[in-house]
């Protein structure tokens, strides 16, 4: 849809950073995610509203099933989500060494809440030709929910997976042409057309004034963040509530650059620097400056990837590697 110039707005359901990674790079905007777990009902509409702003269209990945979630009620789930939002549904669908069984599957995610719109099925890992005509006669004989492409197994539409779920694309050089080679695949077998017709059926976000993401008041404090392919992992709100209360965020690389920017505050998100730990240990300028900023009372504030950065040493694998020493 982006090749064909429609602005694409993603978002992802629940915590994560990985897939908001992919999702970011696909669309070229930043991905939002729309978490129960951090956010009121009326913070996801507003951020929901606000991200949509001079986008043609929204696609909101889920995490795990329609209807999967911890609370009993289904309060937390995606379709829940699809309720408040009053987003039509695509379900994607595992079709491998499935045929009949295809339909009781629909009919059950239909009955089991009338009330969400599930408006269509992309058929995922299907074998072959003959398998997608009988899944297509299945479905179209038992529902009334249009097949809206039929995604055959190939190998071009696999993303390395790790022990944290996919492999991040700020990892991979080769991510863009990747995602290329997938967009031109789900081209030929997804209608763009039908699908982007029922995201047109959805009522029409509400306009918004411009948002000034410099912020309500001006800058007056510099926060250096590391971003590159050994860190990558903030949600795109937090930052954007970091420049509106009147930060100006300045990137850097703990893997290229040799000192950190001229800051009064450092933010060292998630990442995975044990695949990374022999450059960043080479990187002894970096490491020395950020030891050195925090020796003279700097403000930093580290997590995940970010906290194992500033430890003395990582071992992975059977391997030690010198890091900050903080």
């Amino acid at each position: 849809m982006r090749e064909d110039g429609r602005v694409v707005q993603p978002f992802k359901k629940g915590p994560d950073y990985i897939d908001p990674l992919w999702l970011a790079q696909a669309a070229g905007r930043p991905c939002h995610n729309l978490d129960f777990y951090t956010m009121s009902r009326a913070e996801i509409g507003s951020l929901f509203e606000q991200a949509m702003q001079g986008a043609d269209i929204g696609v909101i990945e889920g995490n795990k099933g329609l209807y999967d979630g911890l609370a009993l009620d289904g309060s937390n789930s995606n379709a829940a989500l699809a309720a408040q939002l009053d987003a039509p549904v695509v379900l994607v669908l595992d079709s491998q060494g499935m045929t009949r069984g295809v339909a009781p599957l629909i009919l059950g995610y239909q009955a089991f809440d009338p009330a969400i719109q599930i408006c269509g099925v992309i058929l995922n890992k299907v074998g072959g030709r003959r398998h997608e005509a009988k899944l297509r006669a299945v479905i179209e004989h038992y529902t009334d929910v249009k097949v809206l492409g039929a995604v055959q197994r190939d190998a071009d539409l696999q993303i390395d997976e790790r022990h944290l779920g996919l492999v991040p694309s700020n990892e991979l050089a080769g991510s863009p042409a990747h995602i290329a080679r997938m967009a031109r695949l789900l081209r030929e077998q997804v209608d763009l057309e039908a699908l982007q017709g029922l995201a047109a059926a959805a009522p029409t976000v509400a306009a918004r004034g411009p948002v000034d993401l410099g912020g309500a008041r001006p800058a007056d404090v510099k926060i250096a963040y590391a971003v590159d392919s050994a860190f990558g992992f903030y949600y795109a709100g937090d930052l954007e509530a970091l420049r509106f209360a009147g930060a100006e965020l300045l990137p850097f690389s703990p893997l290229r650059d040799r000192d950190l920017p001229r800051c009064d505050g450092l933010f060292l998100g998630g990442g995975f620097p044990e695949t990374h730990m022999v450059d960043l240990e080479a990187n002894q300028a970096m490491r020395a400056s950020i030891a050195g900023f925090v020796e003279r009372g700097g403000a930093v504030y580290a997590e995940c990837g970010g906290l194992m950065y500033l430890c003395e040493r990582l071992t992975w694998k059977g391997n030690t590697r010198k890091l900050c020493g903080v």
